[in-house]
């Protein structure tokens, strides 16, 4: 096991803050040792999804100034042992770990839609949806105009690594053949852990919450992780859950194949 491995098998979240983060320091990845579908490891991905096997999830500074400022704030709650210090990395500032306390949880077959965008699904909509047709594209999305920046170049060619191994996931919802809105996420057991969402059409993140929920809901999903609580994801069904309760739905069994074939999304209305 790698001194990262160890150090976040150390990591005691019933301590953990409830907000800000709960460890600084690390790297997102060299070797995969565990990874489903690796053979002999897989560069960049492996610390990664033990962070979220381990109910962590990541902020790295986009910039000096940004991992500056995390010090000047956090500096003294790592110093006194509050927030923890992982091994690895030039500079342990620069990567965050979150785990917020309680967490907002969707049922992943209960996103709502609202009345309103079901009744125009289902009466004048020609969206139609995928699941890991686009995964580069919707990550490309996801990051663009983002201010601060978080999705950084090393994030994302990491979590294309952790999209090649399956672990991680995008949803899309299309216009003709044009890229409209999309979800992407990682899976860890029965639950995936929504990153990022992006519109280009009104609603259309929300369709592809929805639509990427029914999915993986039908592969034996149980949860959909919004990481951040706030009004938007309460609008779609997500309800606090204690962090204790949380990391202990990460220990359950895994999922099935998640169905990828291109389906209306008016079937969602």
């Amino acid at each position: 096991m790698s001194s990262f491995g160890a150090a976040l098998d150390a990591l005691d979240l019933r301590r953990g803050p409830g907000e800000g983060p709960v460890a600084f320091g690390g790297s997102l990845g060299s070797g995969c040792s565990g990874c489903s579908g690796s053979s002999g490891g897989a560069p960049g991905a492996g610390e990664l999804l033990a962070a979220y096997r381990h109910g962590l999830f990541p902020l790295p500074a986009a910039d000096v100034y940004t991992s500056a400022y995390n010090e000047a704030v956090y500096g003294e709650a790592v110093e006194a042992g509050e927030v923890a210090l992982l091994p690895g990395g030039a500079d342990p500032y620069a990567l965050a770990w979150w785990s917020p306390d309680p967490r907002p949880v969707i049922a992943p077959g209960a996103v709502r839609l609202g009345s309103r965008l079901a009744r125009r699904l289902r009466n004048r909509s020609s969206w139609w949806t995928s699941a890991d047709r686009a995964f580069g594209q919707v990550l490309e999305a996801c990051a663009e105009g983002r201010q601060p920046v978080w999705l950084t170049d090393e994030l994302a060619a990491v979590m294309l690594r952790l999209h090649e191994l399956g672990a991680a996931h995008s949803g899309e919802v299309w216009e003709g053949e044009e890229l409209v809105g999309g979800v992407f996420g990682v899976t860890v057991g029965p639950v995936l852990s929504l990153d990022s969402m992006f519109h280009r059409r009104p609603d259309a993140a929300r369709v592809a919450v929805a639509d990427l929920g029914a999915r993986f809901a039908a592969a034996g999903g149980r949860l959909l992780d919004a990481q951040w609580d706030g009004p938007h994801v309460r609008s779609l069904g997500a309800e606090p859950m204690a962090r204790s309760r949380y990391l202990a739905e990460l220990s359950g069994g895994g999922t099935g194949v998640l169905e990828r074939a291109p389906l209306p999304a008016a079937r969602l209305g």
